[in-house]
């Protein structure tokens, strides 16, 4: 039998640390530490070429149980929907009108931080709330 791997999701952005900020608010992440040697992010950026600065941000799950975020910038922007997306776990055990507030609470919660309610999609049975991150990536408030 093999062993379970950690993964690391990556989001390719044009902005990357404004996607991975805005990331660690909707999942309580933190911000990886500057690399070893450098005592702050801005230190760290000022010793790259300029092309190479704000290239990419990295968070994590403060606990440990979570798998990294890593955001890469790349030159093309977001052309067609999501093949993979994030479910955030918010209405987990809930049903009916008590979900939907769940997840209507979680979405107020995002509009300030750049989060974009995009349709809520329910049933008598269950239910989940589109949403878009603030470059327009598509992830479910579940």
């Amino acid at each position: 039998m093999s062993s379970v791997k950690k993964v690391q999701i990556t989001f390719d952005c044009a902005e990357p640390e404004r996607v991975g900020r805005f990331w660690c608010e909707v999942l309580g992440y933190v911000a990886q530490p500057p690399p070893a040697g450098f005592g702050t992010w801005e230190e760290f950026e000022d010793s790259r070429p300029p092309a190479e600065r704000g290239s990419w941000f990295a968070c994590s799950d403060p606990s440990g149980v979570g798998p990294r975020l890593y955001f890469q910038r790349v030159p093309e922007g977001k052309a067609a929907k999501n093949r993979v997306h994030i479910d955030v776990r918010v209405g987990t055990g809930l049903m009916g009108a008590e979900r939907v507030a769940a997840l209507e609470a979680e979405c107020a919660r995002l509009i300030p931080f750049g989060a974009v309610r995009v349709r809520l999609l329910s049933d008598e049975h269950d239910s989940c709330l589109v949403m878009q991150d603030v470059e327009g990536n598509e992830f479910c408030l579940d």
